[in-house]
């Protein structure tokens, strides 16, 4: 591995997506214990060991303020994760951002760095498995910025609502089998059953 494929990279700001309410958890699903620490810090240590600029997008409200983190709150309230990425992208300026759900603990740095490696020429890097797009764990450029704050305007709240508006490259096959199954690196905890579940597939 070169040493370009291994540098932190500072073009780039990773943000850990850690707004959303845990219903269905029943608890805050980015304090749940996590190989000694939490799915939070878990997060944050995989976007750190990519990017030097890591921050947290963090819903209605700021939170984990003790983690020494810049913390930013949804552009609009309620709105949910596409509230986030506005947020995101007003507070990049002119950099990219990646975006990295608390809730997926199996996506290693690899997979983070070719996704941000996957933007240049696009305004979006999003990675699709058979199960569908992953918008929570994808890369987006500045030329987003204005088409998520129009959609927002009109109320939309989808992540793809303003995809048709930019050049989105979706990142499928080989080049995200090559850093492992997709099924399993974009499995998320939504709910108690699905972290037990996960908890015992971390050990093999």
């Amino acid at each position: 591995m070169t040493a370009e494929a291994t540098a932190i990279r500072d073009d780039v700001i990773g943000f850990v997506v850690a707004g959303g309410r845990s219903r269905r958890m029943g608890r805050d699903k980015a304090l749940l214990s996590w190989e000694g620490a939490t799915l939070l810090d878990h997060a944050i240590a995989r976007l750190r060991a990519v990017f030097s600029d890591v921050r947290l997008l963090t819903g209605d409200e700021s939170r984990y303020l003790d983690r020494g983190l810049r913390v930013h709150r949804d552009a609009v309230p309620g709105a949910g994760p596409l509230a986030g990425l506005l947020a995101a992208l007003e507070a990049a300026g002119p950099r990219p951002v990646l975006l990295l759900g608390v809730d997926m603990p199996f996506v290693k740095p690899p997979l983070l760095r070719a996704l941000a490696d996957a933007l240049p020429g696009h305004d979006a890097a999003v990675p699709a498995t058979a199960e569908g797009p992953e918008p929570l764990c994808a890369a987006y450029g500045v030329g987003c910025l204005e088409a998520v704050r129009s959609v927002l305007g009109q109320g939309e709240r989808r992540m793809s609502a303003f995809w048709p508006r930019v050049r989105v490259r979706m990142v499928t096959g080989e080049d995200l089998a090559r850093h492992g199954d997709p099924a399993r690196a974009f499995l998320n905890l939504n709910t108690p059953a699905d972290f037990e579940a996960a908890r015992g597939e971390r050990t093999r």
